[in-house]
């Protein structure tokens, strides 16, 4: 009998201290996050409120900005332990992944915006179609959504990238080259794409409608979540916030936009009002997207190994 009671004596305080090991687990508060944003949406919003590093506060948690152009060097910072947060477009994150001792993984996704990006000539481009780009100079940023977006496009109009020359540039610098005349077109997602055709009149080829999701994807590293996901929630909470006022003052928000990131909110206000909001889950049909895409840059030698998408998806340890 005593021998049943110590057992279950042992069972009770066994499992009492995996309970508690789970929830210290669950409750470690760094001394701060660092968080990677582009010049769009909704993560500089959220900056401009000040509402993160509220709810951050109460935990001892510091919040820290970092601004960058595009998404690749961005997760670059994020796999080297530079940032703990980021969100970029769908391309990036499986060439992050790819990288040599990755550790990032997927928590959320916007709803897919395909009209968010585009391919854009001059308005007097004698290019009538995405087969006219053949044996022409296309800018594009390497490893972006609208990098994957212009593979896509070219497939579907039979070509391949071997069929033009692309000039991987940043969006700043694409842009200077489209305006002086040195590529024929430009691959590009919003807001560079809304400011294209508001500024420089540009004319749109195609958009992605039908060939690339344009997907936007909150990650961030494992170590990280694994010790602190209560941090995640609440940044992942204050970006729910932030994308349902977006979603009903599309206008109100370019305005904030603009006085953040220096652009026009004309430019911003179309921009914002094309794209779809609020961070989701991952379901089986965003990560096999994501395979494709991982695939498709495989089979074309961009990327540098094979990788299972699914790998780098995170998922809470009681799910």
């Amino acid at each position: 009998m005593n021998k049943i009671i110590s057992r279950r004596l042992f069972t009770l305080i066994a499992a009492f201290l995996f309970s508690y090991s789970c929830y210290a687990a669950e409750t470690v508060w760094p001394k701060q996050i660092n968080l990677g944003y582009q010049k769009y949406g909704t993560l500089i919003v959220l900056k401009s409120t000040g509402e993160l590093e509220k709810r951050l506060k109460e935990h001892g948690v510091i919040v820290n900005w970092a601004e960058f152009q595009f998404g690749p060097p961005m997760l670059e910072a994020l796999n080297s332990g530079s940032l703990d947060f980021a969100v970029t477009g769908e391309t990036p994150p499986v060439f992050a992944q790819a990288s040599k001792g990755s550790s990032i993984v997927y928590v959320a996704n916007e709803p897919a915006s395909p009209q968010g990006e585009g391919i854009v000539v001059k308005a007097d481009s004698e290019l009538k179609d995405v087969a006219a780009l053949k044996g022409k100079k296309v800018a594009v940023g390497k490893g972006t959504n609208a990098h994957y977006f212009l593979i896509q496009a070219l497939a579907k109009s039979g070509l391949t990238l071997n069929d033009i020359t692309p000039a991987y540039l940043a969006p700043a610098d694409a842009r200077a080259a489209f305006e002086r005349g040195d590529v024929a077109a430009w691959s590009i997602w919003d807001y560079f794409y809304a400011a294209a055709e508001t500024q420089l009149n540009a004319r749109t080829l195609t958009n992605a409608e039908g060939i690339a999701n344009n997907y936007w994807f909150y990650t961030t590293r494992r170590d990280f979540i694994d010790k602190s996901p209560e941090v995640i929630e609440i940044v992942l909470d204050e970006v729910r916030k932030t994308n349902e006022w977006i979603k009903n003052n599309p206008a109100a928000a370019a305005e904030k936009l603009s006085a953040s990131a220096g652009v026009d909110a004309g430019i911003l206000e179309k921009a914002l009002r094309r794209s779809n909001y609020g961070p989701e889950s991952m379901t089986s049909e965003v990560i096999a997207a994501q395979q494709k895409i991982a695939d498709t840059l495989f089979a074309i030698k961009l990327l540098p190994k094979q990788i299972n998408v699914e790998e780098a998806v995170w998922l809470p340890k009681n799910k």
